[in-house]
């Protein structure tokens, strides 16, 4: 290794956590120890496409191809707008997730955030709600894979061979993000690509036969939906655009988190709305009954493609599912890693391979936390815990932005106009919405909270890795 590379891996090697600056910086390796692993970091190949693709891959997963009925039947004919409404309520969060997710250079998210703004107790709270709803809402997907993949091998119902069928999924992405970011990262901007042109095709096919026959057309059953109906759709939608602020765990792999996380937030969630709005118009327009279909866009598609197009656009629902759990193998276990690092969780699991400069050990463990979810769990247990989870974290990162711009006025990274206005709305946003949530979602919550409790007397005892590095 000539002494260029050796310099340059110096620079592209640990991190440690500066009590003083309360943030995470790069640590300087004399180039004589390129060969340790801590001079093997984490590498920098995410642009802000790739990543707008990531937080796409992550929103757009199996839901699209359910929550449409279940939002119809209670918005009716006005559920297209109800994703205006959602659109809203999630842009305020997400210009909020702008600003603070741009301060940052390291893997983490919102626990980091949390750790910089609050301290080490609220950021191990975030990073285990963080974590949880990551491989609970991966759980569900991958249940909601073997649901749709039985309409083409009914024998995937039984026990042994649905573990077995769960097992090779989640191993083959395992595999693919143990061996690099790079092979992680083209998986995932190919699933991204597949999942956007069916559903493309979908929508296009629905909206030109629309327009060519009209007879197909169904005109929404007349509805006057309340103020819980409206809640009650909302929660829907949001649990619909979840997953953006998941791709920001990767953000010590993205090449300007500066310039290219608010672009990617919001290229990712227009697009994403887009979508939602167009699925959800051609499925209240081609369905007579959609609040009894319990597979809304085959249902539909039905109504205008031939049987080969509706075995494609059943296809997409399994080609959307597993694209949303490779993307989720990409940057989720990203958490453990930061928290490892940080000294918060044990210091195995802030480790980077030698060879692969991957948080090898991090993934392997996602990997099997997350088998062990989809096999014991379903996907409405899987799917309650990732939707309360979320919440509580959005409105984490809202609280950060005005603790971190006292904390750190000066830092080099995109200030939102009116930031601390527009935070107090996502907090508001946020708080209306935990209010709709039942007793047994915040016994969730609280069980989550007490692991987070324990994990935190545990971090106590420990010695800082982090003030040993400084």
């Amino acid at each position: 290794m000539n002494s260029q590379r050796a310099s340059e891996l110096c620079y592209a090697g640990a991190t440690s956590f500066d009590n003083d600056a309360k943030t995470f910086r790069q640590i300087p390796v004399p180039a004589e120890a390129h060969l340790t692993e801590s001079a093997k970091g984490l590498v920098r190949t995410i642009g802000r496409w790739s990543l707008a693709a990531l937080m796409v891959n992550t929103m757009i997963g199996a839901s699209i191809f359910g929550l449409p009925a279940l939002i119809a039947a209670r918005l009716g004919k006005w559920s297209p707008l109800g994703f205006l409404v959602a659109f809203a309520g999630i842009s305020i969060i997400a210009a909020c997730m702008a600003e603070v997710a741009s301060q940052f250079r390291e893997a983490g998210g919102p626990y980091l955030y949390a750790r910089v703004a609050f301290g080490r107790f609220l950021a191990i709270q975030n990073g285990w709600l963080t974590w949880l709803s990551r491989i609970a809402a991966a759980s569900a997907v991958a249940n909601l894979f073997i649901i749709y993949l039985r309409e083409f091998f009914p024998s995937v119902r039984a026990p042994l061979v649905r573990a077995s069928v769960l097992t090779v999924l989640i191993g083959f992405l395992a595999i693919v993000n143990y061996r690099g970011v790079t092979g992680g990262n083209r998986l995932s901007n190919f699933f991204t690509v597949t999942k956007v042109a069916l559903l493309g095709f979908f929508v296009i096919a629905g909206l030109v036969a629309l327009a060519l026959h009209p007879e197909i057309r169904v005109t929404p059953a007349a509805t006057t939906p309340t103020s819980a109906d409206w809640f009650g759709a909302v929660l829907l939608m949001i649990y619909s655009y979840g997953g953006f602020e998941a791709a920001l765990i990767a953000t010590g792999e993205t090449r300007d988190a500066r310039k290219d996380i608010p672009f990617a937030l919001f290229a990712a969630i227009a697009a994403t709305t887009v979508l939602f709005i167009a699925v959800q118009y051609l499925v209240i327009h081609t369905i007579a009954n959609v609040a009894a279909s319990s597979a809304p866009a085959v249902d539909s598609a039905r109504r205008f493609l031939p049987a080969l197009g509706v075995q494609i656009v059943a296809a997409g629902t399994l080609v959307s599912a597993y694209g949303y759990l490779s993307g989720n193998m990409l940057h989720t276990p990203r958490i453990t890693y930061a928290m490892g690092a940080g000294g918060d969780f044990p210091g195995f699991f802030g480790k980077i391979h030698l060879r692969f400069r991957t948080p090898h050990l991090s993934i392997v463990i996602f990997a099997a936390v997350l088998l062990l979810f989809s096999i014991a769990g379903n996907f409405k247990w899987n799917a309650l815990l990732s939707s309360v989870a979320r919440l509580f974290v959005y409105g984490s990162v809202a609280a950060a932005l005005p603790a971190l711009r006292r904390k750190q006025p000066h830092a080099d990274a995109f200030r939102l106009p009116g930031g601390v206005f527009i935070a107090a709305l996502a907090l508001l946003f946020t708080g209306v919405l935990v209010t709709r949530m039942h007793w047994g979602e915040f016994l969730v919550i609280s069980i989550t909270a007490v692991l987070a409790f324990v994990n935190w007397l545990w971090a106590r005892k420990q010695p800082n890795r982090s003030e040993s590095n400084n």
